[in-house]
């Protein structure tokens, strides 16, 4: 016997969408307390966006007086169909609704040049994000949106973050949800921040009914809500939310997103968009693939220390005398660099209208100072790399402290082999020492230097060998 197929119930069974107009307003005209909605581009946010727009519309211009933020987050390495969606969406919202002499203005938020994610996994060697270390939402979006909400609560006391959640995305969401709302009211409690307040118009909305009001409901800003349904099937995808704490659910499995995403096993949006035509993007996959395989426990050994940020060295606990390997090498990073450049280079030869900058001129200056100064890179690597893969330079700045050179490494190690002493050992101190020369206060150098010569400088096969001994079991020799 067929299995009797159950109709998704929907709001309108229950209310019009001239009622949750009506909530809107008086959720708006109830105080004095500014909004900041979030918009990603997707259907929830859209949705969203476009009931509080009507909704205000419906108000006398006189009673507009509460500004409305539109923020949208740009991790740097959003897929590129949905930077160019979000970019002219920024640009019609501000637009029309000045020209309709709403309170809306919208804009990007974007993390600093140290957290980028380029700057973290090839300035600093974060390894590519998983499930177990997700370094990325953090840096990516959750700062830049706490950033934008905190400037507005000091400027304002209090601020009304409107969100596109939905309590059918999940059970986890709808239990969040529940746990913040406010008894006898429309607004939640921020989870974090005591001064802010979440509102969620749509959070009772099925994804049918999401769909059924973009479709039947004009973009007051000029897009065009079909071309987002659209995008959507040929990626067979969903939406990544602005991400405000870390309950919001992550992107993955089929969402749109970050093109560098790792954290799922395959990104099926992106090789859905490569087969449905779109060329052009197969570098961006490939980049993307290559990092997913570096997560790979048999291949770790190959991309990253064996020693952790601290400088230590640690074994795993179950006993295998395999070590727990740190952030990626310097020469991996090196390779990672110039296959991103090459990259980069090939989609603006394939897509020149479409394609921008993978790696932006910021994160490459901060890149090659972390790699100068903090990673023993006296061959000043990244101009070199640039200029290899694009044919181009950039305006490199000159380091105003003065740097070691590529012939005074050979000479170093010379000295160092000869002396029996571990070459990484002094080539930190000695970048320690240049980073403080001409300084007139030099007391922390002292804690720098005794946290470099605490660091492991023993060979990775030296303290493999060391375990085994312990253990009891021959070493390698």
């Amino acid at each position: 016997m067929e299995s009797e197929v159950k109709r998704e119930n929907s709001i309108f069974d229950t209310r019009s969408v001239e009622s949750i107009y009506d909530e809107i307003r008086h959720v708006y005209l109830s105080d004095n307390r500014p909004w900041v909605i979030g918009y990603s581009g997707g259907k929830d946010s859209t949705a969203t966006l476009q009931l509080v727009w009507y909704a205000i519309s419906g108000i006398p211009v006189s009673k507009r007086t509460k500004p409305i933020h539109v923020i949208t987050s740009d991790t740097m390495v959003e897929t590129p169909m949905i930077t160019r969606t979000i970019n002219k969406s920024i640009q019609r919202i501000n637009e029309i609704s000045k020209n309709e002499k709403l309170p809306i203005t919208a804009e990007k938020v974007m993390p600093i040049v140290t957290d980028s994610f380029w700057v973290s996994l090839l300035g600093k060697g974060y390894p590519a994000p998983s499930t177990k270390f997700r370094w990325c939402t953090e840096r990516l979006k959750i700062k830049p949106a706490d950033r934008f909400i905190l400037d507005k609560v000091s400027k304002y006391g209090e601020v009304v973050v409107v969100l596109g959640s939905r309590k059918s995305e999940s059970a986890t969401r709808a239990q969040v949800m529940k746990l913040y709302k406010m008894k006898g009211s429309l607004l939640s409690r921020h989870s974090r921040f005591a001064q802010t307040w979440i509102y969620t118009p749509v959070e009772d909305f099925s994804v049918g009914d999401v769909w059924n009001y973009l479709l039947k409901t004009k973009n007051p800003w000029g897009a065009e809500n079909r071309d987002l349904l659209a995008l959507y099937q040929s990626a067979n995808a969903g939406e990544c939310p602005l991400v405000i704490d870390d309950s919001t659910p992550s992107c993955g499995n089929s969402r749109f997103g970050c093109w560098v995403c790792t954290v799922v096993q395959k990104d099926h949006s992106m090789e859905a968009l490569v087969d449905g035509g779109e060329e052009w993007l197969e570098p961006l996959l490939e980049i993307r693939n290559y990092l997913a395989s570096t997560q790979d426990p048999e291949k770790k050994h190959l991309y990253r220390d064996y020693k952790r940020k601290s400088g230590r060295v640690e074994f795993k606990s179950d006993g295998s005398g395999k070590i727990t390997r740190g952030p990626y090498t310097l020469d991996f990073c090196k390779d990672m660099l110039k296959k991103l450049l090459i990259a980069q280079e090939k989609i603006k030869k394939m897509r020149p209208k479409d394609a921008e900058d993978l790696i932006i001129p910021e994160e490459l200056h901060e890149i090659r100072k972390i790699w100068v100064r903090e990673r023993g890179d006296w061959d000043d690597s990244v101009p070199k790399i640039y200029k290899d893969a694009t044919g181009r330079n950039l305006n490199w700045e000159c380091d105003d402290y003065g740097m070691f050179q590529a012939l005074d490494k050979e000479v170093l190690v010379d000295v160092c082999m000869k002396k029996k002493v571990p070459i990484g050992l002094i080539s930190k101190l000695m970048d320690i020492e240049r980073q403080y020369q001409g300084m007139g206060r030099r007391a922390s150098i002292y804690d720098k230097l005794g946290a470099a010569l605490a660091e492991e400088w023993r060979s990775e096969e030296e303290m493999v060998n060391m375990a085994k001994s312990k253990k009891g079991e021959p070493d390698d020799d």
